[in-house]
């Protein structure tokens, strides 16, 4: 085993209880500066700090590994939670709760004991999946090469890097060898040769940081390698709970859109002279608006619900039958989720009047942030899946986008 040991827990072990409440509470501190942070691009390096000391980071390690091993009903909750103040803030632990599932899926115990133990410390794992290049091309492909008896040296570049600037792991994921299946490679983000470039440019989401990691013969010993393309050989619910996890934050820019909607037609939209009202907030057809939009962010709140309850269910009791109806169940739940975001924060300028679309009040970054956000899989492709099934039955494929 590598000569760097697990460390002792020092980070709060929460319950469902105390959880949701933390992240309640951290939202609120995000939601004060989440227009400031994204106006002036100024990553939210202490509140990501501050999200890995509150113990929400280490919800899902095992109870085996010491951790308190919280179900995707509790960590959905949390997701949706802390996008409400902030959905970049909300972003950036999205990967790091997808490898802790992939060590839960295909890591040894050794190295369970290692890197649970460096998530119970308070460390964190970023990511290093798509590749710069054309991920068909051969030459394009991040490689793990032989370098004597139990060493590997990682080369390739990787974009769409979220997390990656804030973690202490990043995983990457390679070839094993030029022609191999894919491992996930964990190395350190400060190992020599790694390189993370702070390049990403998106029109929203833009204090994810979610740019590009460059690779170049990071040595890796054999220890930190584990297997991924051995994970939808059989049911389970890895790609569901990744899935589940970008519905929540796609349901929050939903709520904070409407609420911060509400609060300026509340207090700063003037009224249509047509609608002989006082208040803009008592124009019928601004009320009618209003109701839509609760009903979407409603409906994709619920959806996220059932969602989660049929990833903790399939988890309890695993075959093809109950993967897929987790699957099926995130899939509705993303459909839901993208609706929502994308027509609750678009409608938010139509209610509130020419007065939101100004640049100073940076409401736009509610309609940013979404568009960006469910742009990480084809909305269309949910529905594809959901129409199968209904129409024969047809169960969903098993990868990471279901």
């Amino acid at each position: 085993m590598t000569a760097l040991q697990s460390r002792p827990a020092t980070v709060p072990l929460l319950t469902d209880t105390t959880a949701t409440a933390t992240a309640r509470d951290i939202a609120t501190e995000l939601a004060e500066q989440a227009a400031w942070r994204d106006r002036g691009r100024c990553l939210p390096h202490e509140q990501i700090t501050r999200l890995g000391a509150s113990g929400l980071l280490a919800l899902t390690v095992p109870r085996a590994y010491g951790g308190p091993g919280l179900g995707a009903v509790t960590v959905a909750e949390v997701f949706r939670l802390l996008a409400t103040g902030d959905p970049s803030v909300a972003q950036i632990p999205h990967s790091h709760f997808v490898y802790v599932n992939a060590l839960r899926e295909n890591g040894t115990d050794a190295q369970r004991q290692l890197l649970f133990g460096e998530v119970l410390a308070g460390r964190s794992f970023g990511n290093a999946q798509s590749e710069t290049g054309t991920a068909n091309v051969r030459e394009h492909r991040t490689t793990l090469h032989p370098d004597g008896p139990g060493r590997w040296r990682l080369t390739g570049e990787k974009g769409y890097c979220t997390g990656a600037l804030f973690a202490d792991w990043i995983p990457v994921l390679a070839h094993l060898g030029p022609d191999g299946p894919k491992h996930v490679a964990w190395v350190r983000r400060d190992a020599p040769g790694v390189t993370v470039i702070d390049d990403w440019d998106g029109l929203g989401q833009r204090t994810t940081a979610s740019g590009t990691v460059r690779l170049e013969r990071v040595a890796v010993d054999d220890d930190l390698v584990t297997p991924y393309h051995l994970t939808f050989d059989h049911p389970q619910v890895y790609g569901a709970w990744a899935q589940l996890l970008h519905a929540a934050i796609d349901t929050g820019i939903a709520r904070a859109a409407l609420t911060e909607a509400a609060a300026f037609v509340a207090t700063r939209s003037r009224p249509y002279p047509d609608a002989g009202v006082a208040r803009a907030a008592e124009d019928p057809l601004v009320v009618q608006a209003f109701g839509r939009f609760e009903v979407a962010t409603r409906a994709a709140e619920a959806l996220l619900r059932v969602a989660a309850e049929r990833v903790d269910a399939a988890e309890a009791d695993l075959d093809d039958e109950s993967a897929a109806a987790a699957s099926l169940a995130v899939a509705a739940a993303r459909a839901a989720s993208t609706t929502a975001a994308l027509d609750v924060s678009n409608g938010l300028f139509e209610v509130a009047g020419t007065r939101a679309a100004l640049r100073s009040l940076n409401l736009d970054r509610h309609w940013r942030n979404a568009r960006t956000h469910t742009l990480h899989d084809p909305v269309a492709w949910k529905y594809q899946h959901l129409g199968r099934f209904a129409v024969d039955g047809t169960l969903p494929p098993r990868h990471g986008q279901l």
